[in-house]
């Protein structure tokens, strides 16, 4: 890869990265504060991103505004986070909270499985594309390298997000404290008053809407097809997994080394874009089994 070519790929590495980052995002809150891993994390994506598409095809023929198409991908995702995120933890997610983890896991993959037939009904085979916001946005000339103007939006509006998300919310709200005391330990906050059902739902609706505006986000610059849900699933557990499951800083971490990581693999060595995700997180593993920035804590006997 040339030197011209590296500015390139590192805004190409952060943008996935951050993309990627909010999907991880809120699988690991979900297994922080319910110990669920939801398998069907990566359904949310798909969802979000089809709805995404779909607002911005409906708005485009109506309206020349970029920034209303913008803001629709975000609407999109909210809808999808409350409705879906509510729905399937009022009947299924809560109803389990105090079942074995491998049923959980059961559970939750039953359920993507439902949602990926569902996904199929409403939506069909054909590919999916919100590229008319990619499009009315236009592109930067920076030196003499071409960007997508919605490739350099992408990046700060995700900074907001996550600085929002793990500064604000977590650290200044009474909700946020709430949270994070669940995920310290579930029954001493119960005992002390904090209704566990109350933040359960919280906290899966907005996992929920974090993993649809991952697929809203990227509904942009990619078509959405079958299996995209799939796709998310494994390179999000990927990143937790290499982070450490329940580390939502370490997530911000392990997204931007594998995004940019990934982006230079896509210049140099595009063979092995596919595999790199997962070869960083064997090699994590293999030094760190818990994930690099799981603390060891000590085992009760």
């Amino acid at each position: 890869m040339t030197w011209d070519l590296l500015p390139l790929a590192l805004v190409d590495g952060v943008a996935y990265a951050s993309l990627l980052f909010l999907v991880s995002m809120g699988l690991t809150l979900v297994f922080g504060v319910m110990g669920i891993l939801n398998v069907a994390h990566g359904a949310f994506y798909a969802y979000g991103g089809y709805a995404a598409a779909t607002f911005v095809m409906a708005l485009a023929p109506h309206s020349e505004s970029p920034i209303l198409l913008f803001a629709a991908l975000f609407a999109a995702a909210i809808v999808v986070g409350l409705v879906l995120g509510g729905v399937m933890e009022f009947l299924l997610i809560r109803r389990a909270q105090n079942y074995d983890p491998i049923l959980k896991l059961l559970l939750t993959f039953g359920a993507f499985l439902m949602l990926e037939d569902i996904q199929r009904m409403i939506w069909g085979a054909q590919p999916y594309s919100a590229s008319e916001v990619v499009n009315r946005l236009g592109n930067i000339e920076l030196g003499e390298i071409t960007y997508t103007t919605y490739q350099l939006i992408i990046v700060p509006v995700t900074a907001v997000l996550a600085y929002v998300f793990l500064e604000f919310f977590l650290k200044h709200t009474k909700l946020g404290k709430q949270t994070v005391a669940m995920t310290h330990h579930r029954e001493v906050a119960t005992s002390l008053g904090i209704n566990a059902k109350k933040i359960g739902l919280v906290t899966f609706v907005i996992a929920t809407i974090l993993g649809a505006l991952g697929g809203a986000l990227a509904a942009p610059t990619t078509s959405l097809v079958p299996g995209a849900g799939t796709d998310m699933t494994v390179l999000s557990f990927a990143v937790v997994a290499t982070a450490g499951l329940g580390q939502i800083t370490g997530a911000l971490i392990a997204s931007l080394l594998i995004g940019i990581i990934r982006a230079m693999t896509v210049y140099t060595a595009p063979e092995l874009e596919v595999a790199v995700p997962y070869i960083i997180m064997v090699l994590v593993l293999i030094i760190r089994p818990h994930g690099l920035f799981t603390v060891a804590q000590a085992r009760r006997i």
